[in-house]
């Protein structure tokens, strides 16, 4: 996936004081490094269930070519804007009136693209993500999420690296996982 997260979802102070309960931490000293393992776990999340947990504004690189074209990243909540990119690396902004966008029920995201004139590739920029914020992510999502980050913690100091996720988090985010066949 050519992927970059322009603006990413900000963590509350309500997430990391989960995290600080679950662990039993009531200092400040380690709050970067908890914080840290909550972004860590929410990029473990995506990955296993395959969507973005919380909401972000992305951009997708895509070939220019014309005819529809899917992004990678689930679920699409809009697609705001597509530039071109030449050879130099110039943006070219295109007409929102010459390209279309279609988003499916399963959060799917498509884009049909006009013919690629100068463009060599093309810069989609649109916001994905399950949840608006971290209170409104499903609970059994926040909750492995803040467990995962608890497991990291705690394994921090061991020699050997344990398969990502546990059971107990795959467990919780099991059902939300969406499976692809290729």
């Amino acid at each position: 996936m050519n992927r970059v997260i322009l603006t990413p979802a900000a963590l509350p102070s309500s997430a990391l004081a989960e995290l600080k309960q679950w662990l039993g931490i009531t200092t400040d000293s380690d709050d970067s490094l908890l914080t840290a393992l909550l972004a860590a776990a929410l990029e473990t999340c995506e990955a296993f269930i395959g969507a973005l947990p919380l909401e972000a504004e992305c951009e997708e690189l895509l070939s220019a070519r014309a005819g529809w074209h899917s992004l990678a990243t689930r679920p699409v909540q809009a697609i705001a804007a597509i530039e071109g990119l030449t050879g130099q690396a110039t943006r070219l902004v295109l007409d929102p009136a010459s390209w279309e966008a279609d988003l499916d029920a399963d959060g799917a995201g498509r884009v049909r693209l006009p013919l690629p004139g100068e463009a060599k590739r093309v810069a989609v920029r649109f916001t994905a993500g399950l949840a608006a914020d971290w209170d409104a992510l499903p609970e059994s999502l926040r909750h492995g999420v803040v467990r995962l980050a608890a497991h990291q913690h705690r394994e921090r100091d061991t020699a050997g690296a344990a398969p990502l996720p546990p059971a107990s988090v795959a467990a919780l985010w099991r059902p939300w996982r969406r499976m692809r066949l290729a």
